[in-house]
């Protein structure tokens, strides 16, 4: 049983490191601001929601899982509040999002 939650935990550890690699790939490789913040606001959560609970999994029935628990339902309402307080400022500050054609037109330039 132990080697099944080791193995479990650790699954979940990778798959979590792995989300938030992706986001930060994202992060630099996408257009505009709408795009960064879907990809950061997204693979964070996800990322640190597996992770977290990768951690659980190791730490047992302890106090310590009791902990990471709170720190896991404090970031799965806060990571989306701020990528929605992010998304909105750039709206209100009137940023436009990069369009498709844009793109086309850009690399048409090059």
């Amino acid at each position: 049983m132990a080697l099944a939650l080791d193995i479990a935990s650790w699954v979940l550890l990778l798959g979590g490191g792995a989300l938030v690699a992706i986001g930060g790939i994202g992060i630099v490789r996408f257009p505009d601001v709408y795009t960064r913040s879907h990809a950061a606001g997204v693979t964070d959560t996800g990322g640190a929601g597996l992770i977290l609970i990768g951690l659980m999994l190791q730490g047992g029935a302890t106090l310590v899982t009791v902990k990471l628990a709170m720190i896991l339902a404090f970031i799965f309402f806060t990571s989306p509040t701020a990528t929605f307080a992010l998304v909105h400022a750039a709206y209100e500050s009137d940023e436009e999002p990069q369009l498709d054609h844009d793109l086309r037109d850009g690399e048409a330039e090059g």
